[in-house]
């Protein structure tokens, strides 16, 4: 760095040495100093002279002249010295000689460096943006995911306290709960799913005692419960029922609410279910507790460890009657028009990644929240990569999130939430 000396020489020229080589951070050029002369000082005018300081410390010394006295000299054409201009960078061996384009705009001006590339993006995600979908389970001991590594049925009273406090100590503090059911527990039509006492209304209950301002998502569907693993009641002809399911999911929905969640979710695919589900919380007195309505729920194949995680796989046949048929667009906007008009808080896409442009065209047509599902499929694929070494799991995980957050979801329901929560707070730190 420089440092200013105060020269009071009255009858001969004033000269300074600048080394290239004492600025930090310049390379130098040339191997002998430069020499540059300065005005002819007289006894009337004091000069200025720069020189590179052998310090070090970075902070040039100051003269105690008043603001007056530096503008005075300056006028009289004593001017101090900043560091020379740095030399322009050499190209490689060999690079052409030619003349530069003639382009008045250069996109990468905008993108020269970490400061510019961070004051002009456009999309940000933190942890405020996750929901965290966590498996549970009656027993005491977390149990581990085959197909989805760091993922476990938790158990409800120990495990899942434990992940959710770990959640909220990285900025996560929405949830969803996923149960996995007592097989002798499951019937055809699904009845412990608005079972009061059930495993998912004591978590809540458990959950909202011990942390009051946790946000509480609960799936509305019936494949958890179903002996068929079917989101819906089976007819004998292998038909999905649809307004007899909407009965139940509205009896499921009520007791989740009165349990204490604070976004019901259905994604069971019925029709009709939303504008149900809403009056039969209104008529409860539960005017306040938000639907995040399955809008787009295609019949993927990306669902499958999570089929695992909760046994609820169908026992015969698909879901392609009531999930969308993955090579379907305009359709999603039938589904979204209809779940606006029935009540629907919140909008959401699932898969995500795989389906951006119906996030993107439900964010262009709704004026609602729009969510997007990255699901097990989604999640493994990226584990297994880098588990692999054929990709960099973290960086991979962080654009699949960017990319749905600039698609248009406002919220991610993602197994990533904790994981990711905690890189973005150790890149604020």
């Amino acid at each position: 760095m420089a440092t200013p000396i105060f020269n009071a020489s009255c009858s001969f020229p004033s000269s300074k040495v600048i080394d290239c080589k004492s600025y930090i951070g310049l390379r130098s050029t040339v191997t002998k100093p430069r020499i540059a002369s300065l005005p002819i000082a007289t006894c009337q005018r004091r000069s200025l002279v720069i020189r590179a300081s052998e310090s070090g410390n970075g902070h040039a010394k100051k003269l105690g002249m008043s603001d007056a006295e530096c503008e005075a000299a300056v006028a009289a054409g004593n001017v101090p010295e900043a560091p020379p201009v740095p030399p322009k960078p050499a190209a490689p061996a060999g690079t052409p000689i030619i003349q530069p384009l003639n382009l008045n705009r250069r996109p990468r001006r905008n993108r020269a460096s970490p400061t510019v590339r961070a004051a002009f993006q456009e999309t940000d995600i933190s942890p405020a943006n996750f929901v965290y979908p966590l498996f549970i389970h009656e027993g005491e001991e977390d149990t581990p995911i085959g197909a989805m590594p760091g993922c476990y049925r938790l158990g409800w009273r120990h495990g899942l306290v434990q992940e959710v406090a770990k959640a909220r100590a990285v900025g996560v503090n929405s949830i969803v709960l996923f149960p996995k059911v007592p097989e002798a527990l499951k019937n055809p039509t699904g009845d412990e799913a608005y079972n009061d006492n059930g495993l998912v209304p004591r978590t809540i209950r458990l959950l909202k005692d011990k942390y009051p301002d946790l946000i509480i998502y609960t799936d509305v569907a019936l494949d958890p419960y179903s002996s068929d693993g079917h989101d819906g009641i089976v007819r004998e002809d292998g038909v999905i029922m649809n307004d007899e399911t909407v009965h139940q999911l509205c009896k499921q929905a009520v007791s989740q609410a009165r349990a204490g969640a604070d976004v019901v979710s259905p994604s069971d695919m019925m029709d009709g279910r939303v504008g149900a589900i809403r009056a039969a919380l209104d008529a409860e007195g539960f005017q306040n507790v938000s639907i995040m309505s399955y809008t787009a729920k295609y019949a993927s194949s990306f669902y499958g460890p999570f089929r695992e995680a909760l046994d609820s796989n169908p026992r015969f046949g698909d879901k392609k009657t009531y999930q969308m048929n993955p090579a379907n667009y305009r359709e999603a906007l039938i589904e979204a028009r209809e779940d606006e008009a029935e009540g629907a808080d919140i909008l959401l896409v699932k898969p995500g990644l795989p389906y951006l442009d119906i996030i993107r065209l439900l964010r262009d047509k709704s004026p609602l929240p729009i969510a997007a599902y990255q699901v097990s499929g989604e999640y493994s694929m990226i584990k297994a990569g880098g588990v692999l070494k054929m990709i960099d799991e973290e960086k991979v995980m962080m654009e699949s999130l960017m990319c749905l957050r600039r698609a248009g979801a406002d919220i991610i329901l993602t197994y990533f939430a904790l994981q990711a929560a905690t890189c973005l707070c150790g890149e604020k730190r």
